[in-house]
């Protein structure tokens, strides 16, 4: 019985297994239009280190990858992606297992510099083996909101 107890409240202090490479389902995903899509996606949890890979289609029907590293403890964290520069943080959410990203882009159009703000919050399904994304991008032409559902390709 201690032995079940003990194993019940290790299990319960874990954090969801977010590491491997996930792929993006467009079928049950809500995708946005005129925004960037994540295709895919890998991530690599260590401690208290992010380091992801992030696939995205603007569009074109290319991907263009970005290799990122933050800690999941709220520390900013300033990169600098095609000429753009882009800070984010992340943290984790203890009632849910969940992580919580926050990113700010930077960049240039005709009329100037633009900011393109999102707030992303990552799931893991583990009946599903799934990883959900919400997010809400908002620039100065408006809010967008979404969610992406990914499948773990490898890990």
């Amino acid at each position: 019985m201690a032995l079940t107890i003990t194993f019940a409240l290790t299990s319960a202090g874990q954090k969801a297994s977010f590491s491997g490479t996930w792929k993006l389902d467009r079928q049950k995903s809500l995708l946005a239009e005129n925004t960037p899509i994540l295709t895919k996606i890998t991530i690599n949890i260590k401690g208290d280190s992010l380091l992801t890979r992030r696939f995205y289609d603007i569009g074109d029907g290319q991907e263009y990858p970005f290799d990122e590293n933050l800690y999941l403890d709220g520390t900013e964290s300033n990169i600098t992606i095609y000429e753009m520069p882009r800070k984010a943080k992340a943290s984790w959410s203890d009632p849910d297992s969940s992580v919580n990203l926050e990113s700010l882009i930077t960049f240039y159009g005709s009329a100037g510099s633009e900011d393109f703000v999102s707030r992303e919050t990552w799931k893991i399904d583990k009946e599903n083996n799934a990883l959900t994304i919400k997010y809400i991008n908002k620039t100065s032409a408006g809010e967008t909101n979404g969610q992406f559902f990914f499948t773990r390709e490898a890990l």
